[in-house]
């Protein structure tokens, strides 16, 4: 049923202060330093890489409130991207699919707002890909996938997703 409400992410591993720094960033963007969010969300983020996607979500969230600009954001979550387009981590499915997803979401705002990063981490992301790392196939296929979505203009085109999405019916 899509994404939780902004109540149901899981901030109880943070102090009380911090769960209501988050909250209030969840309610309202505008009411906290987004950069200060930014970091503590990053920092627990790499401390705990089973918190990442449930990071994603927040960060996708709080930029989403009446549009607002995520400037405050795109370094914190770059930081989050690179960190999951290491060779340890690309091992993972789960956190190969979570760099995909949050590619997906926010790739192309990331792009606009810092180009060269985002170059930097597509030479990770084809390094690994090409590299033998240990990949599984769909870590593989989806790491294809992001390279090709990136490349026809953060766009999925017909053909792409004819081969990525259909069901293969033997």
């Amino acid at each position: 049923m899509g994404e939780p409400s902004r109540e149901e992410y899981k901030i109880q591993s943070f102090d009380a202060e911090t769960q209501q720094l988050l909250k209030t960033a969840l309610k309202d963007p505008g009411a906290v330093d987004l950069e200060k969010v930014a970091n503590v969300i990053v920092d627990h983020s790499l401390q705990d890489c089973v918190f990442s996607k449930e990071a994603g979500r927040m960060c996708y969230a709080i930029i989403q409130v009446n549009n607002m600009p995520m400037m405050a954001l795109v370094n914190p979550v770059y930081d989050c991207l690179f960190r999951l387009a290491q060779p340890d981590s690309l091992s993972k499915e789960e956190e190969v699919d979570c760099l995909v997803l949050q590619l997906h979401r926010v790739g192309e705002q990331l792009e606009k707002m810092n180009g060269q990063r985002m170059d930097e981490l597509f030479v990770l992301i084809r390094d690994g890909f090409l590299l033998p790392t240990g990949l599984s196939s769909l870590a593989q296929l989806l790491l294809l996938e992001i390279v090709e979505f990136r490349a026809a203009g953060w766009k999925t085109t017909p053909a792409a997703h004819k081969y990525y999405y259909s069901e293969v019916s033997d």
